[in-house]
């Protein structure tokens, strides 16, 4: 499975990104997409999950603030992020797991500025 984002860029702060992710390759039985980020200086962190049946996780410091979506038939996963924060400011990487495997993105940098 290759996952390719896009979306990632310069904001202000209190502005608004969409990242997207597609997957190609053996993208049958693909369980959960999403995302996460790295910010500078600190470990990677689970920012939203996105289930098959559509059932989502965040984490709390997006919650209200951003929103997953996926379309199934293009095998893709959305990342809407509004109200953007400075503290937002990470490489943002997409991620989608079958039963056993894990494959990862190759990042997407988001700014945001103040």
């Amino acid at each position: 499975v290759q996952l390719q984002a896009s979306g990632g860029g310069l904001v202000q702060a209190g502005g608004s990104l969409r990242l997207s992710c597609a997957a190609s390759g053996s993208v049958f039985s693909i369980k959960n997409m999403g995302w996460y980020r790295q910010p500078p200086g600190k470990q990677r962190e689970l920012v939203a999950l996105i289930g098959t049946p559509g059932s989502t996780n965040y984490a709390d410091s997006v919650k209200g603030r951003f929103t997953i979506s996926r379309d199934n038939a293009k095998h893709t996963v959305y990342l809407q992020m509004n109200s953007l924060k400075p503290e937002d400011t990470a490489v943002y990487y997409c991620y989608a797991n079958r039963i056993v495997d894990v494959y990862w993105g190759q990042g997407t940098l988001v700014t945001v500025s103040s």
